[in-house]
């Protein structure tokens, strides 16, 4: 493959990467022009980033065998078309209670990208490069907090709030064009591939098994929910506790996203000396330790504005140094199932992200006390998985491996 292609696909898996994030990220410095306008409050909005969250969790569970059965690109096409008709809905909303609902649809529409976008990993480089791959389409990724919130809280003040759902419907469009005159089709559609229940379960049920995908899936899944609940609950923090403007916010979040990003290309020249695996493992411990800090912190009242700018960056930092590895093992298993491995994978990651997310909601207060306790404790627990997850791992290639001699092979 040659650099110019290898850039090429990579940029526009990246994009694929990033519609979803920049959904979520463009409209948060609108949360109160949005509550002002559909007469309802701040956290009642939030509601409607925890639904976003549910339809990119359950969207993956059926684009994942689509993708396996009808190649990548034609579930593609209807998911984008069905992410610019949402965003009309967005724009037309009435009321909080609409705007949940057709959140939650421009999620499924959406989720069409993030799943194909890591199948295409998995089907267009050598396994041992995909976690580099992953490192450079969240480098890609790293547009959207560094722009989205920063031209939404432009876009909300000048032009209103439903303006960032006119900007999302266009950039959706653009990237239909661009996939269909552009990118190519990486996984042949299979006939044989049935989309009965049964046959369907099979195939989640053979993907979920494997001691490598569950426990990386799991660990990682468990850990990127510091980043869902940062996402949701810092418009409640930075705006309505620290009572930063909608553009002093926007830049706050661009500044913190800075920590994940550049994290994530770290990770690219750690890879170069270390195993994935001892990487996940520093980095996990790290967010353990920081999550703790923070939370500490935050409960005795220790940090202002800045000292919560500084944790919050900290752990981020970890998540990005996580993330890349944990996705790269849990798919490496997977050539013939990548869509499914890579629908299970959102759906994990998603569906504990719309939880944390709506954990920050229901149990928001004046300080970041709930931010902190949820980033603390999804760490640990991750941590916990990760280290009992790892002891199944070297069980079932030990296993593995007395076969193979038992049986002269």
């Amino acid at each position: 493959m040659t650099k110019k292609r290898y850039f090429f696909l990579v940029l526009i898996l990246g994009t694929l990467t990033a519609l979803s994030p920049f959904s979520i990220d463009m409209y948060l410095p609108a949360f109160q022009d949005i509550a002002k306008s559909l007469h309802t409050t701040t956290s009642r909005v939030d509601l409607s980033l925890s639904s976003f969250f549910i339809g990119l969790a359950t969207g993956q569970l059926i684009y994942g065998p689509l993708m396996d059965r009808f190649g990548r690109k034609r579930p593609l096409y209807f998911g984008l078309s069905l992410y610019i008709i949402a965003s009309v809905g967005c724009f037309l909303s009435t009321s909080v209670e609409m705007l949940i609902a057709i959140r939650a649809l421009q999620a499924i529409g959406s989720c069409a990208a993030g799943v194909a976008s890591i199948a295409m990993v998995r089907d267009l480089f050598p396994v041992e490069d995909n976690a580099k791959v992953f490192a450079l389409l969240f480098l890609v990724l790293g547009a959207s907090p560094l722009i989205a919130p920063t031209a939404g809280s432009y876009l909300a003040e000048g032009l209103g709030w439903q303006s960032v759902f006119i900007v999302l419907l266009s950039i959706a469009a653009l990237i239909l064009i661009a996939v269909f005159f552009t990118l190519p089709e990486s996984y042949e559609p299979d006939a044989s591939y049935s989309l009965k229940p049964g046959p369907i379960i099979g195939h989640f049920l053979t993907v979920i098994r494997n001691p490598q995908f569950y426990t990386y899936a799991i660990a990682g899944s468990v850990a990127f929910c510091g980043l869902f609940a940062y996402v949701a609950g810092s418009p409640l923090v930075f705006m309505d506790v620290f009572g930063l403007s909608k553009k002093e916010y926007g830049w706050v979040f661009a500044g913190i996203s800075v920590g994940f990003i550049g994290s994530n290309q770290i990770n690219s020249l750690l890879l170069k000396r270390f195993k994935s695996e001892q990487i996940i493992r520093v980095a996990l411990t790290s967010q353990v330790v920081c999550g703790i800090i923070f939370w500490v912190g935050a409960i005795n009242g220790w940090y202002g504005l800045a000292g919560t700018l500084v944790m919050i960056f900290l752990v981020l930092c970890c998540v990005g140094l996580t993330n890349p590895n944990t996705a790269a093992l849990s798919m490496a298993p997977f050539a013939k199932n990548a869509g499914v491995a890579s629908a299970l994978l959102g759906t994990m990651q998603l569906g504990l992200g719309a939880a944390s997310s709506f954990a920050v909601s229901i149990f928001s207060s004046r300080s970041a006390t709930p931010l902190a306790a949820i980033m603390a404790i999804s760490s640990a627990i991750a941590l916990c998985i990760l280290l009992i997850g790892r002891r199944n791992i070297v069980d079932k290639v030990e296993v593995d491996t007395s076969v193979a001699v038992s049986t002269g092979h």
